[in-house]
């Protein structure tokens, strides 16, 4: 029995763009929820035209947007392609999002006082210099980290630092991880303990390969064909950057040494002993 990757624009809006309860209980697992009662109870969906797509950037990100009966607002991104501007594009994407919960004939600082929470996975790493994979930004004052604004919640999850060796861990937010993380490598046979989570199997069995049309999996290959090149073209990209940067930084110590060596010419300084010091051939310095 084969199975495709839940990360992928098909699979991913199939599990938690058309089943309520399953992205209901994704986001309680992942979502910073810390008193009781916060949960989610129950949800709907709501458009996913928010922002203008990016015509280089439309197939990067798959998103799915909903709110609870409290009127609390949850957009759920998976990242496919990183690049550095990805962290203000989630700022801009959820402020907007919060600020269209004002109707055009409302008072500002009377109505728009639902949170806000944006959650976001990504198959790349975002933060290197952390070995954390999950990264909550909330609102806060520094000196008194207990005031709190409760209205924006950013999440970034890097998928490719999580691991769970210990499969023991039977917590939602570790299954889910391992669902979305793990799945795509079970080509034959899921473990146990993701199965016996009534969810979770409900969620690996929308998945299966035999539940797809042909032109669904043929749409399948074509998004991670698409999101290949992507990826190909922003590495590209970043190379050529850094051969720009460095070979503006070779000019720039060619152009230094050349005023030293101009400055040692003028002072007396022997061809010799200017060449020694400065690293120029004799007949540049001859050309000074």
């Amino acid at each position: 029995m084969r199975y495709l990757d839940p990360k992928a624009d098909l699979t991913f809006k199939k599990v938690f763009g058309e089943h309520k309860h399953l992205v209901k209980s994704l986001l309680n697992a992942l979502l910073p929820f810390e008193n009781p009662g916060d949960e989610v109870e129950s949800l709907e969906y709501l458009p996913v035209e928010m922002v203008p797509d990016n015509p280089l950037r439309k197939n990067s990100i798959v998103d799915v947007r909903c709110k609870d009966n409290r009127g609390r607002q949850f957009i759920v991104e998976m990242q496919m392609v990183w690049s550095q501007e990805f962290k203000q594009r989630v700022l801009f994407n959820a402020s907007k999002a919060y600020v269209r919960q004002l109707g055009h004939k409302q008072q500002f600082f009377f109505n728009l006082q639902t949170p806000q929470y944006s959650l976001n996975l990504s198959t790349e790493t975002l933060i290197p210099e952390s070995e954390q994979f999950y990264h909550y930004y909330p609102t806060i004052y520094n000196e008194l980290t207990n005031n709190v604004i409760n209205n924006l919640h950013l999440i970034l999850v890097e998928l490719p630092k999580f691991s769970s060796h210990r499969h023991e861990d039977q917590e939602s937010r570790t299954l889910w991880l391992r669902y979305l993380t793990e799945i795509a490598d079970y080509s034959r046979k899921v473990p146990q303990d993701l199965l016996d989570n009534c969810e979770l199997k409900e969620a690996v069995d929308l998945i299966e390969e035999s539940t797809f049309s042909d032109a669904e999996l043929f749409g399948h290959d074509k998004f991670w064909d698409i999101i290949s090149v992507e990826r190909t073209l922003m590495n590209s990209a970043e190379r050529r950057q850094e051969e720009i940067h460095k070979e503006w930084v070779e000019k720039g110590r060619k152009e230094e040494k050349l005023l030293i060596a101009q400055s040692m010419k003028s002072k007396g300084y022997t061809t010799e002993a200017i060449a020694e010091i400065t690293g120029l051939s004799p007949d540049e310095i001859k050309k000074l």
